[in-house]
């Protein structure tokens, strides 16, 4: 597998316009979830485990009609609430871990996230509010000092079945689709199992080269991993890459 070479290759293709502009901020209301120490959940819809509850400082989110059938994990949002005199200007910067609905809401945020975005000494206030209106945009994910991350699911089973999701996906990029190389040769896909997760069973023997695909504000872009993840594998360990999307 090590003679397969690593490559990017974009394609750029003109999409439909987003429900949510990406450029200006939408009305909505967001709410918080009860959460014994302030952080988000590693239970989360998403399938991203223990990075679902600590990534971005805890400052993370779940979402209802922003999900789009799992698409939506990992996306980046910033988040202000509209009461003067208890919410700051600029809100929250918060990363996408889960699905959640709430009353009328399109957030659902960590208790240390819907805190960030009151004024100083003005957090309990604005937990007394449970829903309060907010105004929300689609910004870059910023990972300073992390390459993108594939990650075996805890319900992985060597070698027989495989399932992966993606961590640190920077830029304002969804993962859309990947894929698996066999025998350096044709490239098969893989099921979005749930949220970020993607599976497959019988993955072929040896390091895995992994080839996947983002949307963004330039279109659908494919990048290759190669060797993304070791020839023997373990659940529940994230392997680290040598990219990251600029």
């Amino acid at each position: 597998m090590g003679l397969c070479q690593y490559y990017l290759l974009s394609v750029v293709l003109l999409l439909p316009a987003l429900c949510y502009s990406q450029f200006t901020f939408t009305s909505s209301r967001a709410t918080f979830y009860g959460s014994p120490d302030g952080l988000g959940t590693p239970a989360g819809a998403c399938g991203f485990g223990a990075y679902g509850r600590t990534v971005n400082d805890a400052n993370v989110a779940g979402v209802s009609r922003l999900w789009n059938n799992g698409t939506g994990c990992g996306a980046c949002y910033q988040v202000r609430c509209n009461v003067p005199e208890v919410c700051t200007d600029y809100g929250v910067y918060v990363v996408v871990t889960d699905y959640g609905e709430g009353d009328d809401t399109d957030f659902v945020l960590s208790p240390r996230a819907y805190g960030r975005m009151a004024l100083t000494d003005k957090s309990e206030e604005l937990y007394t509010f449970g829903v309060v209106d907010v105004e929300f945009l689609r910004v870059p994910c910023r990972f300073r000092g992390y390459n993108l991350k594939f990650k075996v699911h805890e319900n992985s089973k060597y070698p027989q079945y495989l399932a992966v999701s993606m961590l640190y996906v920077a830029r304002p990029s969804h993962v859309m689709l990947l894929l698996v190389q066999e025998d350096c040769k044709d490239w098969v896909p893989m099921r979005r199992a749930f949220g970020a997760v993607f599976d497959i069973s019988n993955p072929p023997p040896g390091a895995i080269n992994l080839r996947f695909q983002v949307s963004g504000s330039a279109g659908l872009t494919w990048v290759v991993a190669n060797n993304a993840i070791p020839k023997v594998w373990k659940a529940g360990v994230a392997y680290e890459s040598a990219i990251q999307l600029a």
